[in-house]
């Protein structure tokens, strides 16, 4: 049993993220002890380009010992997930366990009403996202045939999520790994880079 849950207290319990062998991660942790999370509460996990998103044992970990009540502490919302898709599934989570979250950076915090308001809406639009794909999975093998051959109008992604594609591709994930996280063809994604690059 938890020392916390004889006396009702939550904890705040820590979160980093950081690509591996930099010194990032490190940078993140002294600022989560800065702001007060103690350092055996803190939970980390090193993403390379290599290392699949659904890879993360100390997120798993951190899920694993919350309890209602307590509160997940960041550097910044990213920290969540390395794409948009992530962060939205992660916030979605905490809510689904009435586990708090605060971000450092942002000024986030699910104590205060205007925190929560965003943390709501985060989670709210992971359902939609959800929704969305599931809608897309029962599709007709009909209507999926003519989609794959190129007929009707393919999937196209929004601001957030070609930031995100692009900031995958310059850290140097391989773009059929991104099409499919991101859930879209090589070929959108291809043209969506090629859009961005041609804006600047």
């Amino acid at each position: 049993m938890r020392d916390d849950e004889a006396v009702g207290a939550g904890y705040r319990l820590g979160y980093a993220r950081a690509p591996g062998g930099s010194q990032r991660l490190e940078a993140q942790i002294d600022t989560l002890t800065d702001a007060g999370v103690e350092p055996s509460r803190i939970y980390s996990d090193r993403s390379g380009a290599g290392t699949p998103s659904s890879e993360r044992p100390g997120w798993a970990a951190l899920l694993d010992y919350a309890r209602p009540g307590d509160t997940a502490v960041v550097v910044g919302v990213d920290r969540l997930g390395r794409t948009a898709r992530e962060v939205l599934s992660s916030a979605r989570e905490l809510t689904r366990r009435r586990i708090g979250l605060q971000s450092l950076r942002e000024g986030v915090d699910t104590a205060d009403p205007a925190g929560a308001m965003i943390v709501g809406v985060l989670a709210s639009l992971a359902e939609l996202d959800d929704e969305e794909a599931t809608s897309e999975h029962r599709r007709s093998p009909h209507r999926r045939s003519h989609a794959a051959s190129g007929v009707g109008r393919p999937r196209a992604l929004d601001e957030t999520q070609a930031a995100a594609a692009e900031r995958m591709r310059a850290a140097g994930h391989p773009v059929p790994a991104i099409a499919a996280e991101l859930g879209v063809s090589r070929a959108t994604l291809y043209r969506t880079l090629a859009e961005r690059r041609t804006r600047r």
